[in-house]
């Protein structure tokens, strides 16, 4: 009878953790990750969701992968006015962790509604559409990770700002939080690496304002994006897909045209002293090649409240790419350890 009485506790030990892993994403079947409660009409995931504005509601693309009530991930692109296609690579390794995540295309971008009211074009207005995306995916502060790169590590940390008691965690892939700085490197460091009379010609260009000049791309492309853009010798087919789908009117206005800093509406922006105000568990990601400051990236982590910082060696501005398993493998730790509320 003990013997019986042991094996089956065993049982029911591994019954329980199993059950566990499962709940978590671990080991879930397909059937059920892939299970969107979705009734007629089979579409992949994607869905067009509305969005309330002060000019009217119109619709943002989103599509959605797997389904894990415990951790769903809203992936913020760049720009502004890129699209989510660059940040296709997350398909290859969150599938396989569990998690449910989201790409997205904000409004303006290739995939959603493109309405022509400039008065859209704010910060203030991107995150109350991130808010609305977040409450037509179901996610709260349990469950609600917000991964923003570039623009969309902006965006993030100004969400997390007003809305962090919905969220569960940030994470801020090579964006520093003062546009100034950001400039400031670029044209103190990352310029003066470049050829003198290569930097002293796209100067002149910038000067006369003749950014449709073809030379000026022939000049940033080898010069500039391949040292500190992306660094794979190829471009992913998924980058290449983003530069050619950017709406050019709303990330000119809000950007500038120059790489060499912040020129548009996001010109003055800066929230460096507000980072202190971030309660939730945030990763931020700097790389050594990129056109944010590495060392910025790893004091902003130490001035939120409950940081942490991933250092991607190789890596440049979309190290999500060219510094892949680093990148990868942090983020992944990150998620999975806050999950487990690993980090205090």
């Amino acid at each position: 009878m003990k013997i019986l009485f042991l094996i089956i506790s065993i049982v029911m030990l591994f019954s329980c953790r199993h059950a566990g892993k499962e709940s978590a994403g671990g080991n879930m079947p397909v059937s059920q990750y892939f299970n969107y409660g979705d009734s007629g009409v089979q579409s992949a995931g994607i869905k067009m969701i509305p969005v309330t504005t002060p000019v009217g509601t119109f619709n943002v693309w989103t599509k959605r992968f797997g389904n894990n009530p415990r951790i769903k991930i809203l992936l913020l692109h760049g720009g502004p006015a890129m699209t989510h296609e660059y940040m296709e690579c997350f398909e290859s390794f969150f599938p396989k962790e569990g998690f449910e995540f989201y790409e997205y295309d904000q409004l303006g971008s290739y995939y959603s509604d493109q309405p022509k009211d400039s008065s859209l074009w704010t910060i203030e207005r991107f995150v109350e559409e991130v808010e609305q995306v977040r409450k037509a995916i179901g996610a709260d502060s349990t469950n609600f990770y917000v991964l923003g790169n570039s623009w969309g590590g902006i965006l993030g940390m100004e969400y997390a700002l007003k809305y962090q008691d919905n969220m569960k965690a940030l994470i801020v892939a090579n964006m520093v939080a003062s546009a100034p700085e950001y400039g400031k490197y670029a044209n103190e460091v990352l310029a003066k690496q470049m050829k003198p009379e290569v930097l002293a010609e796209i100067k002149a260009i910038e000067t006369k304002g003749d950014f449709s000049n073809p030379r000026y791309m022939e000049l940033l492309l080898p010069n500039f994006y391949k040292e500190h853009l992306c660094r794979l010798e190829e471009w992913p087919d998924g980058f290449n897909r983003t530069m050619k789908h950017v709406n050019g009117e709303i990330y000119t206005m809000m950007q500038g045209p120059s790489e060499f800093g912040v020129a548009g509406r996001l010109v003055k922006w800066d929230i460096k002293d507000r980072l202190k105000e971030i309660r939730i568990p945030t990763l931020m990601i700097g790389a050594k090649h990129d056109t944010m400051d590495p060392k910025a990236m790893e004091e902003q982590s130490k001035l939120i409240q409950r940081g942490r910082y991933l250092y991607c060696p190789n890596g440049s501005h979309l190290a999500m790419w060219d510094d892949q398993e680093v990148f990868m493998t942090g983020v992944i730790r990150f998620i999975k350890d806050v999950d487990t509320d690993l980090i205090k």
